[in-house]
C-alpha cells in the first residue's frame, strides 16, 4: 500500500516550487546587476510554470480525499512539509542575507534543485508503480533547472541567460 497518492506528491511539489520562486526573487532584488536580476527572475518565472505544469497534472489524476476527517489540516500539514524540506523560507531568508556573489547564489540554487531532485527520487518509491510516471515527469522538469544552473556555474555568467 501507498504512503502518498501522486496528487499528494504533486502539492509538495507545488508548495516547492512557489517557494522556490519566492527564493530567486529575493535573489533578483539582492544583486544590482541587471543581467544577474534577468537571470534570476527568470528563474522565477520557471517555477511559476513549474507549479502551473504540476498543477495540471494534479488535476488529471484521481480525485483524492485524504484520510484524515479534516482534510484543510491535512494539506495545511502538507504544506508545511514542503515548507521545510527544499526551500525552507526561515533557512532561505537567512542564507540569502549571506550570499554576495553569482558564485554562491548559484551553489545554493543548485544543491536546492538537486535536493528536490532527490526527493521526488525517494517519493517515488511511495506511490504504486502506476503512478510513478507522473512522478519521473516532476524528476525531469527539476533535472532541466538543475543542468541549466550547473552549466551557467561551470561556463561563465552568459551561460545563465539562455
Amino acid at each position: 500500500m501507498s504512503l502518498f497518492a501522486p496528487s499528494e506528491i504533486f502539492q509538495f511539489a507545488i508548495r516547492i516550487e512557489e517557494n522556490g520562486e519566492k527564493f530567486y526573487k529575493r535573489m533578483a532584488g539582492k544583486f544590482p546587476d541587471r543581467e544577474m536580476k534577468k537571470m534570476f527572475n527568470a528563474l522565477a518565472e520557471e517555477e511559476v510554470k513549474h507549479a502551473q505544469t504540476y498543477k495540471k497534472m494534479v488535476s488529471k489524476l484521481e480525485k483524492y480525499e485524504p484520510f484524515e476527517s479534516f482534510a484543510d489540516e491535512y494539506f495545511e500539514y502538507l504544506k508545511a512539509y514542503a515548507d521545510k524540506l527544499i526551500f525552507d523560507e526561515k533557512s532561505s531568508r537567512a542564507e540569502v542575507y549571506e550570499i554576495n556573489d553569482l558564485k554562491k547564489a548559484l551553489d545554493f540554487a543548485i544543491d536546492k534543485e538537486l535536493d528536490s531532485i532527490l526527493y521526488y527520487q525517494e517519493m517515488k518509491n511511495l506511490v504504486s508503480e502506476g503512478q510513478r510516471p507522473q512522478i519521473d515527469k516532476i524528476i525531469e522538469e527539476e533535472r532541466k533547472h538543475f543542468v541549466r544552473l550547473s552549466t551557467c556555474r561551470k561556463e561563465n555568467r552568459n551561460a545563465c541567460m539562455t
